[in-house]
Formats: C-alpha cells, sequence, structure tokens
C-alpha cells in the first residue's frame, strides 16, 4: 500500500470512495433522505476541499495502484480534526483504515496539535470501539470547543441515528 497527499483534482475520487465505504452504513440500515443527504454530502465536500487545499487529505492506493481509502484532516477549535477516515468495502479489514489513521497522526503531531479530535457512531463496531483501540476515548459534548459543538451539532441534525454521534480525541 501507499500513501499519498491528494490535491484538489481528487475532489471526486474521494467522493467515490466514500460513497462506497457508505454502503456499510446501508448495510446496517442507517439511510439518508434526499433531502437531509443534499445538505450533509455539500458540506462534506466543501469540507474536503478545504483539507485538500490545505495539502492535508492522504489517499491510500493499493499495490496496483487503485486508491482504495483516505483521511481527510481539518481544525476545529484550533486542533486537528479527522474530517473523514473512509475505506472502500473491497478494501475493508485489511489495515487500510489503520494505515491511514496513523499516518494523520503523524500530519496533526507536525502541526503541533495536542491531540486528534473526532466525530463518529458509538453504537457500531467498526466505529467507536475501533477508535477506542486506537486509542481514543469519548469526551462530553460539554467538554468540547465551540466548533466542535457546533459541529457534533450540525450531525446530529442530518446523520441517522442522531444520539449515537459522540466526539473522541486522542492526546498527541
Amino acid at each position: 500500500m501507499n500513501i499519498r497527499t491528494g490535491s484538489p483534482s481528487d475532489l471526486d475520487l474521494l467522493v467515490h470512495i466514500d460513497n462506497d465505504a457508505s454502503l456499510l452504513f446501508e448495510q446496517a440500515g442507517m439511510l439518508l433522505d434526499l433531502e437531509r443527504d443534499l445538505e450533509i454530502t455539500t458540506a462534506a465536500r466543501y469540507r474536503w476541499l478545504r483539507c485538500l487545499s490545505a495539502g492535508t487529505v492522504l489517499i491510500a492506493a493499493d499495490d496496483s495502484g487503485d486508491s482504495i481509502g483516505f483521511a481527510a484532516l481539518g481544525l476545529r477549535d484550533g486542533e486537528p480534526y479527522l474530517d473523514q477516515l473512509s475505506v472502500r468495502l473491497s478494501a475493508m479489514r485489511q489495515g487500510v483504515g489503520t494505515e491511514l489513521l496513523e499516518a494523520s497522526l503523524a500530519v496533526a503531531m507536525q502541526a503541533r496539535g495536542r491531540a486528534l479530535w473526532l466525530t463518529t457512531y458509538d453504537h457500531l463496531s467498526w466505529n467507536r470501539p475501533y477508535y477506542e483501540r486506537n486509542g481514543f476515548a469519548v469526551v462530553p459534548a460539554e467538554e468540547c470547543g465551540e466548533e466542535l459543538r457546533r459541529e457534533l451539532s450540525f450531525e446530529r441534525r442530518l446523520l441517522p441515528s442522531p444520539e449515537h454521534r459522540v466526539p473522541m480525541r486522542k492526546d498527541l
């Protein structure tokens, strides 16, 4: 596997990878309705484009050169924030996500971050437990900064199972 830094021309690639990865959520019965889908996907594309422009998107490719996953890092409250970690279904459970997460932690440390933050679902076996195994811990929303609380509120308004969205952090 090879990991490279993405560029703004990779935006459609990120969308394709994330759409493929999102099939796992559909299999778990978590579907977006069309009205909500437009707002959440437009916001994601905007965030990913900002990350691509900043040089903080990591794209994983397999040995044949096919792109199989990505991690996009932004900022919330002045600290590194994992905007998205997506791996194609065909490449899941092969260490791709872990490699991308480790590379993201390295980027966050190079940026002199004190912690890497993210939001995720706490009731799906491939979300919260995965991040906990990698050293992240749930943080009560009231202990988060204003930008992270706004992000969480936005996600809870638009994503399915809003009561299960939680902020997490790993100290660097």
